[in-house]
């Protein structure tokens, strides 16, 4: 069973509402806003009546009683109880337009506004990220991102990063939760092939294509390897989400068969989620 026993905080607005959802319907007992003395005590009982599976979340809200988290954490430890730690981060530039939206006070509102608010969180956060098992950094993400991360990490399957590869079309944008970008604008361009240019990469004729030159044969060569060196670095890091994205002009024909046949190999040696996703291959208007 993945991480029975979890302990979620984090910067206010970075997702744990979300995510205490969520891990209920993973079969979670869930206690949001818990004073951290009452971990022991809260942890007992829900064993006592038989929950194989705990969330608690503890931030900021408790006010003066969210100074014992670390020591708390610590006893727990050393009584071999040690929870997962999961922390919950985000830019401040997307935490103040959240605040905006909602119109929510953040709970060490100051006189200055939101900012203030938050670099103060920041501060009174740094033991416990540095302590974290594993941060979710939710500035891109979407609730359904969100949710399929947690997922991947805590739903009792393979547990590990959830990996995204995306194909997209230049000309549309890049997508903004990529961590990893590689143009394959530079491969020969199935779209100036009369009989090619009507399918898309996900097609066999385009994928032969473009995975028998030998342009492609040589990026393969290069990109794989490297995502195998660096994904387990960036699972150490306590990197939950990892954003790997292909583009070619328009997002239909070039970036669409990259992603597929570099998901395919990754998934070889990756044991975790891996999603493939094409922003752009069904686009409406013309493209390359």
């Amino acid at each position: 069973m993945p991480h029975p026993f979890i302990v979620m905080t984090g910067l206010s607005g970075a997702g744990k509402s979300v995510a205490i959802k969520v891990l209920e319907d993973l079969s979670y007992y869930a206690l949001d806003n818990l004073p951290p003395r009452l971990i022991p005590d809260a942890l007992r009982v829900c064993q006592q009546a038989g929950y194989e599976k705990v969330a608690f979340v503890i931030d900021v809200r408790s006010g003066p009683l969210f100074q014992d988290a670390m020591a708390v954490l610590a006893d727990l430890e050393r009584e071999g109880r040690r929870p997962h730690l999961l922390f919950f981060d985000a830019a401040d530039e997307a935490l103040i337009r959240r605040y905006s939206e909602t119109r929510h006070r953040h709970p060490l509102e100051a006189s200055g506004g939101v900012q203030p608010s938050i670099d103060e969180e920041r501060r009174q956060l740094v033991q416990l990220r540095a302590r974290a098992d594993k941060v979710i950094d939710t500035t891109y993400l979407t609730v359904k991102d969100l949710r399929d991360t947690l997922h991947s990490l805590y739903g009792g399957g393979p547990s590990g990063m959830l990996v995204q590869v995306t194909s997209f079309g230049y000309k549309y944008g890049l997508p903004p939760g990529a961590d990893l970008v590689f143009d394959v604008r530079y491969m020969e361009n199935p779209f100036y092939i009369p009989e090619l240019k009507p399918l898309s990469g996900s097609d066999e004729p385009v994928r032969r294509f473009v995975l028998d030159h030998p342009a492609t044969q040589r990026f393969l060569g290069f990109v794989v390897p490297f995502l195998r060196t660096v994904m387990p670095e960036y699972e150490k890091e306590k990197k939950a989400h990892l954003g790997i994205a292909f583009g070619c002009t328009g997002g239909r024909h070039r970036s669409v068969t990259i992603a597929d046949e570099v998901a395919r190999r990754v998934k070889e040696f990756w044991p975790g989620e891996i999603a493939v996703e094409h922003r752009d291959r069904d686009r409406s208007d013309e493209r390359t």
